[in-house]
């Protein structure tokens, strides 16, 4: 089923009725017809700003609708650019219902459904249809992955395909900085801590985090990412060179004293470039308006730069009651900790979030970052009893993500959750949907190309690294990269990579050893292998694995493959690297 509608229809109608109606009855005539009736293809039925065509064969659809893409700039040149006529259209292989000459069901909704999801001048298709087409046609397509829609009980699996040979939805190196360099760009700094008491950091930090969470939402704004942004905490440099180091326009910074039941937050922007103020405001307020504090702030800073109206859409005022402020203290406590990588600091963040949800059980943030925490101790071989660990860590997550699906960091936690659980497709969907929240979360895409690495995907995996690279200049994505060179068998690329990581953990060294073993450099790998010893003692569950078949259990569940011969291709190396596997 082939579905096809016109972009802009109604402001096309309403700047030329007559001309947009003789135009599109020429494009149905010259060219749409034709190519539908050359693909033995049948128009179902047209309707208005669209029609609905059918195919017995998939592989014609899907080129019939390529066909007509790559025709349509000559239809349209000798129109004006407010008046070309663009098509969105969207191919579906499923079931229908025949009666009389129309057609029904679930199939022709799905068809509909994607058509909505094209590109202007783009093709959509099913899962179904490409599982058909593929390795048929000389076409460029792009898994962009399971998408939940409107009236489809069961989320769609997505394909857009590359039209005059560029991929519609697949932005290259150049592209995305040009895109990048289009929208202004902005760093958060650490707000001052002014309190005078050294204890007080972390709320300071934590103001600081929730605001670059918060204007990260808007698409319309580039977001400098906070380990960025922190390489500046306590540093007295001039905003020039920070604009500068960061590739950031504006600049905003400020100061937090909390002393008692009172706050005082400043905050100002700065347009680096002309070294220019351009809006600032200090709020003296009752600590129970911190998050009103918060809201003006975001208000301010997106109203100036994006828009008044998108401001006012994105953000809300939320009142808090005493209990719920105090779960708040200690979520910014425990994500400080959750910040500090240790297995006590681990514990600490498990209590903080804990005690947090004793005061508000329906917090959604702490739940999803206490799901983190668990899942943290069982990957790490810290959990008393990691069975139970991982599977509330699922359950945290998935009550997170039913009280607010809107947050990137509830999807994030819910994504990572069902990647260890067995589960990389339901995974997959929830770090795009994290994506589509807050398209400039470093910490999403580094997680989602942990995920590629899994699936398979390392070029992915290497392109999200470089993706999250562009928006965090600090980044150390070198775990994710050195995975994703292992699992390519560039063993010296992995050995660079992960080498160069500081304080290893456990799984850096465990890979690096393997590295070592695989680029025959025996004697390396048996250093790190004595280091990867003596850092296990730390882990209750690794210590008391004795038999080879517990081990390969233990990170058979751990790095999850989906394709076995990875996971045989990394037991291999660990083996040869000494580990008793």
């Amino acid at each position: 089923i082939l579905a096809a509608d016109v972009v802009g229809y109604s402001r096309l109608m309403g700047d030329d009725e007559v001309g947009t109606l003789e135009r599109l009855k020429a494009l149905r005539k010259l060219l749409v017809q034709p190519r539908i009736e050359k693909h033995k293809g049948r128009i179902v039925k047209l309707m208005g700003d669209g029609l609905l065509a059918e195919f017995s064969s998939v592989v014609e659809a899907v080129q019939c609708a390529v066909d007509i893409q790559r025709e349509m700039p000559n239809e349209n040149s000798q129109a004006n650019d407010d008046q070309r006529i663009q098509l969105r259209i969207g191919v579906n292989l499923g079931d229908i219902i025949v009666e009389g000459s129309d057609i029904y069901g679930d199939g022709v909704n799905v068809a509909a459904r994607l058509e909505a999801l094209a590109e202007p001048g783009g093709v959509c298709i099913s899962g179904s249809a490409f599982d058909v087409v593929d390795g048929k046609l000389d076409l460029d397509f792009v898994d962009t992955g399971s998408q939940l829609v409107k009236n489809i009980k069961k989320p769609l699996q997505i394909y857009k395909i590359g039209i005059l040979g560029s991929v519609s939805g697949r932005t290259t190196e150049r592209e995305r900085t040009t895109e990048q360099s289009l929208r202004p760009s902005i760093a958060i700094l650490p707000f001052a801590n002014m309190s005078g008491d050294s204890e007080q950091e972390y709320f300071s930090d934590g103001i600081t985090e929730d605001l670059i969470t918060e204007i990260s939402r808007f698409r319309e704004l580039s977001v400098v990412s906070r380990n960025s942004s922190f390489v500046f905490k306590g540093k007295n440099e001039a905003l020039r060179d920070v604009s500068s180091k960061l590739n950031a326009q504006y600049i905003v910074e400020g100061s937090v004293r909390k002393a008692g039941q009172r706050i005082r937050v400043t905050a100002q922007l700065i347009d680096a470039k002309d070294d220019a103020h351009v809006w600032a405001e200090r709020y003296d307020r009752a600590m129970e308006d911190i998050f009103e504090v918060q809201d003006d702030i975001v208000r301010s800073i997106a109203g100036t730069l994006v828009g008044r109206l998108e401001a006012e859409r994105l953000t809300k005022i939320k009142s808090r009651s005493n209990d719920q402020l105090r779960a708040y203290d200690l979520f910014l406590r425990g994500r400080d900790h959750f910040f500090n990588w240790s297995i006590e600091e681990n514990s600490k963040a498990k209590e903080c979030l804990k005690s947090a949800l004793n005061l508000e059980p329906e917090n959604a943030a702490a739940m999803a970052l206490l799901s983190e925490v668990l899942l943290r101790m069982w990957l790490n071989g810290w959990s008393d009893d990691p069975d139970a660990d991982l599977q509330l860590a699922l359950q945290l997550a998935e009550r997170a993500n039913d009280l607010d699906a809107d947050d990137s960091r509830t999807q994030t936690s819910l994504g990572m959750a069902y990647l260890f659980n067995g589960n990389p497709d339901k995974a997959k969907h929830h770090f795009e949907a994290a994506l589509r929240i807050n398209p400039n979360d470093t910490r999403v895409i580094v997680y989602y190309s942990r995920h590629a690495v899994f699936d398979g995907n390392t070029s992915k995996a290497v392109e999200l690294c470089r993706q999250a690279l562009a928006l965090n200049p600090y980044g150390k994505y070198n775990w994710n990269l050195g995975l994703a060179s292992f699992v390519a068998r560039d063993y010296e690329k992995a050995i660079a990579l992960l080498g160069a990581i500081r304080n290893p953990p456990e799984s850096v060294l465990a890979l690096l050893a393997a590295s070592y073993s695989m680029a025959d450099k025996a004697d390396q790998a048996e250093e790190i292998y004595r280091q990867f010893s003596t850092t296990i003692k730390d882990a209750p569950v690794m210590r008391n694995l004795h038999q080879p078949i517990e081990w390969q259990k233990f990170y058979a569940e751990r790095w999850p493959f989906r394709n076995q011969a990875d996971f045989e291709h990394l037991i291999g190396a660990l083996r040869k690297a000494g580990l008793p596997i």
